[in-house]
Formats: structure tokens, sequence, C-alpha cells
């Protein structure tokens, strides 16, 4: 029995140590002052301080996972940087410090919203700029199918067709039959739909 026991903790030991949360970071606040300044913002402290972290996790990437803010992610990574955001705003650091502070170890990347300067301006405006493209060419797309349907009624009304075609027979169904009539009227100008025989 006691073997069973010291076998079980053995084997469940790793599984305990993989669940333990990882040790926190702590905020080196002269290294912080060197990136971003001084702090210019005032101590905050209980629910302020809280509401005040969770706005600025949520603006930042977190390294490890795709796409997903400090705020949202589950990683080790993201929950020592929130403590760290937590740290700096208590010792009166504001929004743009801690995200320069942050920016300067993991690279601009950090930032879930880039700032507008340098390449990140294309950013901004690409997508803007591929809808007035996308827009442009499909207006220009439809402005030459409308030219050309436009025309060809028009041509063939006034010189008739180049080789005498039997239009394809009328439909069973008395109102389809009377559609088609109508759109051979409008489209090749016959009277009532049907083609005025050659003299």
């Amino acid at each position: 029995m006691k073997r069973t026991a010291v076998l079980l903790v053995l084997l469940l030991a790793p599984l305990a140590a993989a669940q333990t949360p990882p040790d926190h970071t702590p905020v080196d606040l002269a290294h912080a002052e060197s990136i971003a300044g001084p702090p210019r913002a005032a101590r905050l402290t209980g629910a302020a301080l809280e509401a005040e972290a969770k706005h600025i996790a949520a603006v930042l990437r977190c390294p490890v996972c795709q796409g997903l803010s400090v705020g949202d992610s589950p990683s080790a990574m993201a929950t020592n940087m929130r403590q760290q955001i937590r740290e700096l705003v208590a010792a009166g650091f504001d929004e743009n410090q801690i995200l320069s502070y942050f920016e300067a170890s993991y690279g601009e990347f950090v930032r879930l919203q880039p700032p507008l300067r340098g390449v990140n301006w294309l950013v901004w405006i690409a997508p803007g700029l591929g809808l007035l493209l996308g827009l442009g060419v499909v207006s220009w797309v439809l402005r030459g199918a409308s030219a050309e349907t436009s025309e060809t009624p028009a041509a063939v009304a006034a010189t008739g067709p180049a080789v005498d075609v039997v239009p394809d027979p009328l439909p069973d169904d008395p109102a389809l039959a009377k559609a088609v009539l109508r759109v051979r009227e409008l489209a090749y100008g016959w009277p009532g739909g049907v083609r005025p025989r050659k003299a």
C-alpha cells in the first residue's frame, strides 16, 4: 500500500508542478523610467487601478498568442504582463509610457493598434484604398458591359442581322412566350417581337 502511494505521488508530482503558476517577474521601475521617462500620471489604487490596467492590457498584443490581447490571453507570459501593467499603473506611469515600455522589449508588434507613423500609415490606409480601387474596377466593368449591350440592339436594328437566322421557337407557356416576344422587341427592335421578313 505504501509503495502504491509513493508511486502515485511520484507520478502526479510533475502534473502538480505544471499547474502551479509561473513566478512573476517584477518591473524594475528604474529601467522603466529610463525607457519611458518619469511617471506622469497619478498613482492609482483599488478599482481605478484595476480598470486602467484592464484597459491597457486590452490594447497590448500577447507576444505568444495569435492575435489575442494581453487581457484576453490565458498564457503565462500574458499573466506576467498583466501584473507588470498593474505595477506600472500603481507607480504612476500613463498609458503611452506603459506602451512604450513594452514596445522597447517586444517591438511595435506588441501594440494591437499600430501608431500612425512610418510604414504604419499603409496599414491604416490600405483597406480604404483597396475598397475604392475595387469599386472603381466594378464600375468600369459595369459601364463597359452596359455600353456594349446598348450598342448591339441599335446596330442590329440599323443593319439587320448578317445571317438570316431563324429565332428559337417560343415556349409553350403563354405568359413566358409573351415575355420572350417583348424581349425580342426591345433587344432587336422587331415589331411585336417577330422578325420582319426580308423583301
